[in-house]
């Protein structure tokens, strides 16, 4: 095989189980990106070059953390001889980071996550699997923004969250439908995503801004809303019930919130379908006209992740109210059809 027929893929590791061994009480992220690697198959013709990040579970993954790895993306992408990414990341949250990736992702190279639910040296483990699949994704596509590839399933990183605590077939998007499979055949592409404009990478911020979720439950009050705001929440994401709904006294405080220029996006603790305005008495209806932002389809961590990027793009509250917006722009024609 001549040399320009050669892809380079860079893996990029920070952790989580893919990276953990027993600890003597349980399991930790403590294997370097070499040692995960030699687990796997590479795909004929690829390269690989590993970046060890970091090695932590993803449980305990910050926004410090995920402008790091976003900033080392750019900085790995800059290289025009790099065909692809693959980040190797703990489930607990990779659906977070991926799409904080994909918000900020303007180059058609993919970069793919993925990872485990088994540890390192389990002899049933699916990480060998899922990494030499994400390489091959990684070497392959072009112009379908961050994925997720897991138990042989290709997902846009939009949308997809973590649907099984302990099963191999940890990944879905509740919503709507995986982008493509990897076969014996290679990558078999269903649809391409609908991804808007990509943000510009942030810029450095000290403190970064706190965003907080509260979820709606029956006998819920205000309170604990109320106290992500006295806490210097500049975001709140609140879980409603249904199709987005609460209480007239949580409108009140979604009101009072917003006009303290607090960002607050409304999602819902349902697994899958839009938030709409539908009800009053302190349904959608009013959470909107209270201030309220639809998030569509996204759930509570990437609800989060879309306000937490508009905070970092825009300063006034109205131009990060039109941030969030246009973040979940390419949201809309999924929800208007599951709603029809």
């Amino acid at each position: 095989m001549r040399s320009e027929d050669v892809g380079q893929v860079v893996v990029i590791s920070t952790g989580g189980t893919i990276a953990s061994r027993w600890q003597g009480s349980g399991y930790a992220a403590d294997a370097r990106g070499g040692d995960v690697l030699a687990t796997a198959a590479v795909p004929e013709g690829v390269t690989v070059r590993v970046v060890d990040l970091m090695s932590v579970n993803s449980a305990r993954l910050t926004t410090a953390h995920q402008l790091t790895l976003l900033r080392t993306v750019r900085e790995v992408l800059a290289d025009p001889a790099v065909d692809g990414i693959v980040v190797t990341h703990g489930t607990d949250t990779l659906e977070e980071s991926a799409f904080f990736v994909d918000l900020h992702h303007d180059d058609p190279r993919p970069v793919v996550f993925t990872g485990a639910q088994r540890p390192l040296e389990d002899p049933q483990g699916d990480g060998p699997r899922n990494l030499h699949d994400a390489l091959l994704t990684a070497s392959s596509v072009r112009g379908l923004g961050v994925l997720v590839v897991f138990n042989g399933q290709v997902h846009a990183a939009r949308g997809t969250v973590k649907v099984q605590t302990l099963d191999a077939d940890a990944f879905a998007d509740p919503s709507g439908s995986r982008v493509a499979d990897v076969t014996a055949d290679g990558i078999l592409i269903h649809r391409r995503p609908e991804r808007p404009a990509a943000l510009p990478l942030p810029q450095a911020a000290e403190p970064l801004p706190r965003v907080d979720v509260v979820m709606h439950h029956c006998d819920a009050d205000p309170a604990l809303f109320n106290a992500a705001v006295q806490a210097g929440a500049q975001g709140i994401v609140l879980v409603a019930t249904g199709a987005g709904n609460a209480t007239p006294e949580i409108c009140a405080a979604v009101e009072a919130a917003v006009s303290r220029g607090v960002l607050v996006a409304l999602t819902t603790r349902v697994p899958s379908g839009p938030v709409a305005e539908i009800y009053t008495h302190g349904g959608a209806v009013d959470l909107a006209a209270a201030g309220a932002v639809l998030t569509g389809t996204l759930r509570a961590g990437q609800a989060r992740i879309a306000v937490l990027s508009a905070l970092l793009a825009a300063t006034g509250p109205a131009e990060r109210a039109q941030a969030l917006r246009n973040t979940l722009a390419a949201g809309d024609a999924v929800a208007a059809s599951a709603a029809a």
